[in-house]
């Protein structure tokens, strides 16, 4: 895509910050070869002829990418919009995000609590999971946390097929092959269909900037996205840069040299359409003219604007999108909206600015006024909401955190961050109605019942307090209940109610108390709702009265349910597919199971059980199969027992399936750590051989070794000639530094004695990990790493934390 200040393609720019240069493209095979059995799984990639081998049955990434949530359908209320100014039912959003580079998107989340975890999914309707290189692959598909995420949300999630400009790396043999056919088949496409569909996604974003095609392959592309979706529901939003001439010249608007790629004829070739940033009034009001000529309504064209480089400072002529008082004239695509997160400082940084992207200055989606000219998304576009059918339960979960707890019980203090398990946010981001001070909500990190994180209603209570959270379409029959789980810094009344309305009158609050509580921990109260039997519950909200000088509530559950709670069956045929020794004392893993008989099943949680009865959480999915980041060994123990549980649409609790991972007896450690390290250079003073062998990568980016020499190499004497089993590289961003600074080519080579010959034991090319674990079987006195290629990119320098050589 191109940008403007500077004019340059965005898929352009995504390979020059990444520094992502042309490479050999690795096939799946080979990239499954370089990955032990119980290894962190990623999102897929591919250039189009290796997408052609792309095998589920053969990946062993496949199964831990599969989303098992389904599209939720949603409801916008035009009568329950936050803002006056926001229209519903016309133009929608799209958002082009990049979760990480194309070949780090871990499947299924990480221990690393700092994530773009978005939470204001009302505002869209579509995420394209942003990502691609001419050096890792072109086609990217989006990882299973951000499918289970979306789709709780009612929002469409579509994968990346980018082709580069030449400068960038693109070569128009790509496109062609993409564009291959093979009877009256486009195998690429068989391909696109079939991945969309096992990964349980809506469709593919394709952006085509490679200069030097022609109309004849112009004319296939259409053919095959239209030849694509006869396969099944595969979408395509196809990007203005390519013209039906072949070559690539951006209309910044439908026109007639890009209309056929959107419709042609009585034949749709694509679902949407992004215009590129240069639109102008004239130019849409033109696309919308031409959208309505060709049977096409023009809130199928998306206005892209570019929000990578200043997030909510970005210029945007929005009253040609959208003229205040008047329908809207198309829809809006944005470009990296996770500006709100990478520019942040800290995790409350980025909500306060992910608020003001989103919900604008004053943090209330119904005041947007401000003297800037970006009011927020909340003052165009009214809120959407997936709570359409019960049950409904949500924890105020953000899909990351600092711990994890268990009906109010820690069950962890690791950090984590999977959107799977990410709660549908509350529609308004905050209204609070008061005559008086206004309290404040937030989603505290500090404590939770379920989860990492709970809704935290604090301040000066003076008067009533009307907090709106949910919009919603449940509908209430005889034995339907209403639970809320609250916290109070001390026994005694919540000064709380439930608050609901009905779809017969929306902004009618029916008001609930919750009565009092009888400790400092988290109590439920269970209200019933049979009174209201028949109608159908169109908002869930809270009401706070009294006289508090400071009140401080937290509340860990919104449940909506018929009946008892029911429980899921419990998983079958627990199964270690793989497991690799990360130190003698630590395993990673890969997990599977048969999913439960009966359900349904929200997720599945896994456990380690403790010798003192106790159980320590180690992730969860809604998938059938998990990777587990990190198994601890505790004391001398020889094996540890997994439990997997159900936890069902209600938050019953299956009995556990169980499995057990076996230690080994042997002991192993870290033979280089603090071993005499000398090198080719340094950086500074600072940064010596020495600290790649001191045990710690937490000191921060001067606990390393750097150089920038033009022969890189780190050479360790282990004392005497030692059993080898594994090396392990800790790069750049294992200490916390860029990606884009990790090692790529590499090798360790060994020998025994200063008389020796090196041998090479380990030879690493194109890789992008922050840890690199390499299995070996040898014998050797003395280590050397040596660098050929220090970063993903043209920096110079090479950035290694620690060189580990385990053995005994």
């Amino acid at each position: 895509m191109r940008r403007h200040l500077p004019v340059l393609p965005i898929a352009a720019l995504i390979a020059a910050l990444l520094g992502l240069t042309p490479l050999a493209p690795s096939t799946p095979e080979a990239r499954a070869a370089d990955r032990a059995a119980g290894d962190q799984p990623y999102a897929s990639y591919w250039h189009p002829n290796t997408l052609l081998t792309w095998d589920p049955a053969t990946d062993p990434d496949a199964r831990f990418n599969r989303s098992r949530v389904p599209l939720r359908p949603r409801v916008s209320d035009p009568a329950l919009k936050a803002n006056a100014n926001a229209r519903a039912g016309e133009g929608k959003i799209a958002s082009l995000v990049s979760f990480g580079p194309t070949s780090n998107n871990p499947a299924q989340g990480s221990t690393n609590p700092h994530h773009y975890a978005f939470g204001h999914w009302q505002y869209i309707d579509k995420l394209v999971f942003w990502g691609g290189s001419a050096g890792e692959g072109l086609i990217l598909a989006p990882n299973a946390t951000v499918i289970d995420a979306a789709h709780r949300n009612g929002v469409k999630v579509y994968g990346t097929v980018f082709f580069p400009p030449t400068a960038y790396g693109g070569q128009i043999q790509w496109v062609r092959d993409f564009a291959q056919k093979s009877g009256n088949r486009y195998p690429v496409a068989d391909k696109l269909a079939q991945v969309a569909q096992y990964y349980g996604f809506d469709g593919w974003f394709i952006n085509q900037e490679t200069a030097g095609g022609d109309a004849a392959l112009a004319t296939e592309l259409r053919n095959e996205m239209r030849y694509a979706r006869t396969l099944g529901p595969v979408e395509f939003m196809w990007y203005d840069a390519m013209t039906e001439s072949g070559a690539v010249s951006w209309q910044d608007a439908l026109t007639s040299a890009n209309d056929s790629f959107l419709q042609e004829g009585d034949r749709r070739t694509s679902d949407s359409m992004f215009l590129d940033f240069g639109w102008s009034a004239s130019g849409l009001n033109s696309s919308r003219t031409l959208a309505r000529s060709l049977g096409r309504s023009e809130y199928e064209l998306y206005s892209g604007i570019d929000t990578e480089a200043n997030g909510y400072n970005t210029s945007v002529p929005w009253g040609s999108v959208f003229p205040a008082g008047q329908p809207h004239v198309t829809s809006l695509g944005i470009y990296r909206p996770e500006w709100t997160y990478t520019s942040a400082a800290n995790r409350a940084d980025f909500h306060t600015r992910e608020a003001r992207y989103w919900d604008g200055a004053n943090g209330d989606p119904s005041n947007t006024t401000t003297a800037s000219a970006w009011k927020g998304l909340a003052h165009h576009v009214a809120e959407s909401s997936a709570v359409t059918a019960k049950p409904f339960v949500t924890s105020f979960g953000a899909g990351q955190g600092d711990f994890y707890h268990s009906a109010g019980v820690r069950v962890s203090s690791t950090g984590w961050n999977n959107l799977s398990l990410q709660d549908v946010p509350p529609t308004y981001r905050w209204l609070v109605s008061s005559n008086g001070a206004k309290l404040t909500p937030s989603i505290d990190f500090a404590d939770a019942y379920d989860g990492g994180s709970s809704l935290r209603l604090s301040g000066p209570l003076d008067a009533v307090n009307t907090v709106r959270l949910y919009q919603t379409r449940l509908p209430v029959a005889a034995d339907t209940k209403l639970s809320v789980v609250v916290k109070t810094p001390a026994a005694g009344p919540t000064r709380l109610k439930a608050a609901v309305s009905f779809t017969d009158a929306p902004t009618s609050f029916t008001t609930l108390d919750l009565g009092s509580t009888a400790s400092t921990g988290w109590e439920r109260k269970t209200l019933d709702l049979a009174a209201f039997s028949g109608r159908t519950i169109a908002q869930i909200g809270l009401q706070a009265a009294g006289s508090v000088p400071s009140y401080d509530v937290r509340v860990g559950q919104i449940a909506v349910f018929d009946g008892a709670v029911d429980a899921a069956a419990a998983p079958t045929g627990v199964t270690v597919l793989g497991v690799t020794d990360v130190s003698p004392t630590r395993k990673s893993l890969r997990l599977a199971w048969t999913a439960s008989a009966s359900g349904p099943v929200h997720h599945y949680e896994v456990y380690r059980r403790n010798a003192d009865g106790t159980r320590t959480f180690l992730g969860a999915t809604p998938n059938d199969a998990y990777f587990v980041p990190q198994l601890d060994r505790v004391g001398t123990e020889t094996t540890t027992t997994l439990d997997v549980e159900a936890v069902s649409a209600e938050y019953g609790r299956s009995p556990a399936a169980t499995t057990t991972v076996a230690w080994s007896t042997a002991t192993e450690s870290n033979l280089a750590l603090n071993r005499p390290a000398t090198a080719s250079g340094q950086c500074n003073t600072t940064e010596t051989p020495a600290k790649a062998v001191n045990g710690s990568v937490s000191g921060g980016n001067g606990d390393k070794w750097c150089t920038t020499t033009s022969a890189k190499w780190l050479e360790v004497d282990l004392g005497a000639a030692r059993s080898l089993s594994r090396f392990t590289v800790r790069h750049a961003a294992a200490g916390g530094e860029s990606a884009s600074w990790n090692t790529r080519d590499f090798t360790v080579k060994v020998r025994g004695s200063t008389a020796d010959p090196w041998t090479t034991a380990v030879a690493v090319s194109g890789n992008t990990a922050a840890t690199t674990t390499h299995p070996v079987t040898t014998t050797a006195r003395h280590i050397r790493l040596e660098i050929t290629a220090p970063t993903q990119t043209t920096d110079p320098a090479a950035r290694i934390y620690e060189f580990e050589a385990w053995g005994s």
